[in-house]
């Protein structure tokens, strides 16, 4: 764990809400179809997946998930072109399955506050390998809690 000055990137996203246990499948043909738009914008992504969550609430997240992208990048349809903030942010590397993340989160929540600091309203991850080709146990997300002030 640990704070960083992070700075603020240009993605393509798509915002939508739905209960946790539908994650997954969410990413998943979310990331395809942005992956198509960049495609026929002749962009590439500029680093992992994320997604940015906007709220907590288990059975109605409200989730942008999309791709960095080296430059401002025109959306279409549900594609929107939006930004990851810039600014200092505290940060944890979990290592493991999908369903025990809860934890880092915790841990993550119990350094902000030891510190002194005030997290944003949002918080986001990057998903650094892919879950179709990598065993639960080896799974890497980056966790970040954008700060106030």
């Amino acid at each position: 764990m640990d704070i960083r000055n992070t700075k603020e990137r240009p993605t393509l996203v798509i915002r939508t809400s739905t209960p946790v246990e539908k994650l997954p499948e969410v990413m998943g043909s979310s990331f395809g179809e942005i992956m198509q738009v960049m495609g026929s914008a002749g962009t590439q992504p500029a680093g992992p997946p994320f997604a940015m969550y906007h709220n907590m609430d288990m059975s109605n997240l409200d989730v942008e998930m999309g791709f960095p992208v080296a430059r401002k990048t025109e959306g279409r349809g549900r594609v929107k072109a939006g930004t990851l903030p810039g600014g200092k942010a505290a940060a944890i590397l979990h290592m493991g399955p999908y369903d025990r993340i809860g934890e880092a989160y915790e841990q993550l929540t119990a350094f902000v506050k030891e510190k002194g600091l005030e997290p944003q309203s949002i918080c986001y991850e990057f998903y650094l390998n892919d879950p179709a080709e990598t065993a639960p146990e080896e799974l890497q997300t980056e966790i970040y809690f954008p700060l106030k002030g």
